[in-house]
Protein backbone atom coordinates (compact mmCIF):
# COMPACT_ATOMS: atom_id res chain seq x y z
CA UNK A 1 0.00 0.00 0.00
CA UNK A 2 1.34 3.24 -0.96
CA UNK A 3 1.51 5.96 1.58
CA UNK A 4 -0.71 8.75 0.75
CA UNK A 5 -0.92 11.65 2.37
CA UNK A 6 -2.13 14.35 -0.84
CA UNK A 7 -3.72 13.49 -4.11
CA UNK A 8 -4.05 15.98 -7.28
CA UNK A 9 -7.74 15.79 -8.96
CA UNK A 10 -7.88 17.13 -12.40
CA UNK A 11 -11.42 18.31 -13.51
CA UNK A 12 -13.57 20.69 -15.43
CA UNK A 13 -14.42 24.27 -14.31
CA UNK A 14 -17.50 23.64 -16.63
CA UNK A 15 -21.11 24.43 -15.00
CA UNK A 16 -23.15 23.05 -17.71
CA UNK A 17 -22.24 19.89 -17.66
CA UNK A 18 -24.85 16.22 -16.07
CA UNK A 19 -25.33 16.73 -12.86
CA UNK A 20 -23.78 12.83 -12.21
CA UNK A 21 -20.23 14.72 -12.36
CA UNK A 22 -20.87 16.78 -10.29
CA UNK A 23 -22.26 13.97 -7.40
CA UNK A 24 -19.20 11.95 -8.15
CA UNK A 25 -17.01 15.33 -7.53
CA UNK A 26 -18.70 15.56 -4.48
CA UNK A 27 -17.81 11.93 -3.26
CA UNK A 28 -14.58 12.14 -3.94
CA UNK A 29 -13.40 15.32 -1.99
CA UNK A 30 -15.81 13.97 1.13
CA UNK A 31 -14.20 10.54 1.01
CA UNK A 32 -10.61 12.25 0.53
CA UNK A 33 -11.46 14.18 3.98
CA UNK A 34 -12.73 11.45 5.45
CA UNK A 35 -9.57 9.35 4.75
CA UNK A 36 -7.33 11.97 5.95
CA UNK A 37 -6.48 13.04 2.49
CA UNK A 38 -5.11 16.65 1.31
CA UNK A 39 -6.90 17.74 -2.16
CA UNK A 40 -4.63 19.24 -4.57
CA UNK A 41 -6.13 21.13 -7.37
CA UNK A 42 -6.23 24.06 -10.05
CA UNK A 43 -8.15 26.24 -7.51
CA UNK A 44 -11.08 26.81 -9.86
CA UNK A 45 -14.32 28.67 -8.33
CA UNK A 46 -16.34 26.68 -10.64
CA UNK A 47 -17.24 23.37 -12.25
CA UNK A 48 -16.39 20.03 -11.06
CA UNK A 49 -13.08 22.15 -9.20
CA UNK A 50 -14.96 23.80 -6.92
CA UNK A 51 -17.58 21.03 -6.46
CA UNK A 52 -14.94 18.80 -5.21
CA UNK A 53 -13.55 21.53 -3.21
CA UNK A 54 -16.24 22.43 -1.21
CA UNK A 55 -17.07 18.71 -0.64
CA UNK A 56 -13.80 18.05 0.96
CA UNK A 57 -13.63 21.49 2.98
CA UNK A 58 -17.13 20.95 4.17
CA UNK A 59 -16.04 17.00 5.21
CA UNK A 60 -13.13 19.06 7.36
CA UNK A 61 -10.21 18.28 4.54
CA UNK A 62 -7.72 20.59 3.26
CA UNK A 63 -7.68 21.69 0.00
CA UNK A 64 -4.39 23.17 -1.56
CA UNK A 65 -5.23 25.06 -4.98
CA UNK A 66 -2.28 26.17 -7.00
CA UNK A 67 -3.45 28.73 -9.89
CA UNK A 68 -1.58 30.70 -11.86
CA UNK A 69 -1.45 34.67 -11.49
CA UNK A 70 -3.28 35.95 -14.83
CA UNK A 71 -6.07 33.43 -13.81
CA UNK A 72 -6.18 35.20 -10.04
CA UNK A 73 -6.58 38.48 -11.84
CA UNK A 74 -9.56 37.13 -13.52
CA UNK A 75 -10.75 36.63 -10.43
CA UNK A 76 -11.22 33.08 -11.60
CA UNK A 77 -10.13 31.19 -8.08
CA UNK A 78 -11.92 29.48 -5.39
CA UNK A 79 -11.58 32.21 -2.30
CA UNK A 80 -12.12 29.48 0.62
CA UNK A 81 -9.24 26.94 -0.08
CA UNK A 82 -7.18 25.89 2.84
CA UNK A 83 -4.14 27.18 1.29
CA UNK A 84 -3.82 29.10 -2.33
CA UNK A 85 -0.51 28.76 -4.08
CA UNK A 86 0.00 31.48 -7.02
CA UNK A 87 2.23 30.28 -9.90
CA UNK A 88 4.00 32.37 -12.72
CA UNK A 89 2.25 30.38 -15.49
CA UNK A 90 0.30 27.01 -16.05
CA UNK A 91 3.91 25.02 -16.71
CA UNK A 92 4.79 25.74 -13.36
CA UNK A 93 1.38 24.88 -11.82
CA UNK A 94 1.36 21.88 -13.33
CA UNK A 95 4.89 20.91 -12.30
CA UNK A 96 3.76 21.74 -8.77
CA UNK A 97 0.63 20.15 -8.43
CA UNK A 98 2.90 16.87 -9.53
CA UNK A 99 5.47 17.62 -6.91
CA UNK A 100 2.67 17.68 -4.23
CA UNK A 101 0.71 14.51 -5.13
CA UNK A 102 1.15 11.36 -4.13
CA UNK A 103 -1.35 10.31 -7.22
CA UNK A 104 -3.45 11.49 -9.38
CA UNK A 105 -7.23 11.24 -9.98
CA UNK A 106 -8.89 12.35 -13.30
CA UNK A 107 -12.48 13.90 -13.10
CA UNK A 108 -13.79 14.18 -16.69
CA UNK A 109 -13.07 17.79 -18.12
CA UNK A 110 -12.39 19.69 -21.53
CA UNK A 111 -9.22 20.38 -23.21
CA UNK A 112 -7.76 21.27 -20.25
CA UNK A 113 -8.30 18.45 -17.97
CA UNK A 114 -7.28 16.26 -20.96
CA UNK A 115 -4.00 18.34 -21.65
CA UNK A 116 -3.10 17.70 -18.22
CA UNK A 117 -3.93 14.16 -18.23
CA UNK A 118 -1.82 13.53 -21.07
CA UNK A 119 0.60 15.27 -19.77
CA UNK A 120 1.16 13.41 -16.78
CA UNK A 121 0.63 10.31 -18.62
CA UNK A 122 3.69 10.98 -21.07
CA UNK A 123 5.99 12.04 -17.95
CA UNK A 124 5.10 8.87 -16.51
CA UNK A 125 5.84 7.13 -19.82
CA UNK A 126 9.38 9.06 -19.66
CA UNK A 127 9.95 8.06 -15.67
CA UNK A 128 9.44 12.03 -14.34
CA UNK A 129 6.57 10.94 -12.74
CA UNK A 130 6.52 7.37 -11.14
CA UNK A 131 3.06 7.56 -8.44
CA UNK A 132 -0.16 6.26 -9.27
CA UNK A 133 -2.40 7.80 -12.27
CA UNK A 134 -6.45 6.90 -11.97
CA UNK A 135 -8.88 7.96 -14.71
CA UNK A 136 -12.15 7.91 -13.55
CA UNK A 137 -14.87 6.94 -15.84
CA UNK A 138 -17.58 8.75 -14.92
CA UNK A 139 -20.70 7.93 -17.08
CA UNK A 140 -18.09 6.60 -19.28
CA UNK A 141 -17.18 9.65 -20.14
CA UNK A 142 -13.43 8.76 -20.75
CA UNK A 143 -14.27 5.18 -22.74
CA UNK A 144 -13.48 7.19 -26.43
CA UNK A 145 -9.85 8.44 -24.96
CA UNK A 146 -9.03 4.83 -23.81
CA UNK A 147 -9.75 3.53 -26.69
CA UNK A 148 -7.56 6.07 -28.64
CA UNK A 149 -5.00 4.35 -25.94
CA UNK A 150 -5.25 1.12 -26.76
CA UNK A 151 -5.16 2.08 -30.58
CA UNK A 152 -1.87 3.80 -30.11
CA UNK A 153 -0.76 0.06 -28.22
CA UNK A 154 -2.18 -1.95 -31.00
CA UNK A 155 -0.10 -0.02 -33.41
CA UNK A 156 2.72 0.35 -32.02
CA UNK A 157 2.67 4.27 -31.27
CA UNK A 158 3.02 2.95 -27.69
CA UNK A 159 4.66 -0.29 -25.63
CA UNK A 160 2.21 -2.69 -24.22
CA UNK A 161 4.03 -1.79 -20.79
CA UNK A 162 2.61 1.64 -21.08
CA UNK A 163 -0.51 0.30 -20.90
CA UNK A 164 0.30 -0.17 -17.29
CA UNK A 165 1.03 3.60 -16.93
CA UNK A 166 -2.88 4.56 -15.76
CA UNK A 167 -5.69 2.75 -13.87
CA UNK A 168 -9.59 2.90 -14.66
CA UNK A 169 -11.74 3.40 -11.89
CA UNK A 170 -15.96 3.57 -12.19
CA UNK A 171 -16.42 5.28 -8.83
CA UNK A 172 -14.82 7.43 -6.14
CA UNK A 173 -14.13 4.82 -3.51
CA UNK A 174 -12.82 2.76 -6.26
CA UNK A 175 -10.37 5.27 -7.56
CA UNK A 176 -8.99 5.90 -4.08
CA UNK A 177 -8.42 2.21 -3.55
CA UNK A 178 -6.19 2.38 -6.85
CA UNK A 179 -4.26 5.26 -5.98
CA UNK A 180 -3.37 3.23 -2.57
CA UNK A 181 -3.13 -0.08 -4.42
CA UNK A 182 -0.58 0.91 -7.75
CA UNK A 183 2.82 0.17 -7.44
CA UNK A 184 5.04 2.57 -8.21
CA UNK A 185 6.47 3.01 -11.85
CA UNK A 186 9.77 0.63 -11.64
CA UNK A 187 13.17 1.20 -12.93
CA UNK A 188 12.33 -1.86 -14.75
CA UNK A 189 8.84 -0.54 -16.52
CA UNK A 190 11.29 2.49 -16.98
CA UNK A 191 12.97 1.25 -19.53
CA UNK A 192 10.78 0.62 -21.91
CA UNK A 193 10.02 4.30 -22.03
CA UNK A 194 12.39 5.45 -25.05
CA UNK A 195 10.34 4.21 -27.95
Amino acid sequence: MNDIKSICVYSASSTKINPVYFEAAAELGRLMAEKGINLINGAGRLGLMCKISDAALEAGGTVIGIIPHFMIEQNWHHKGLSRLIETKDMHERKQLMADMSDGIIALPGGCGTLEELLEIITWKQLGLYLKPIVILNINNFYDPLLEMLGRAIEQNFMRPEHGKIWQVASTPEKAIQLVYETPLWSKEIRKFAAI
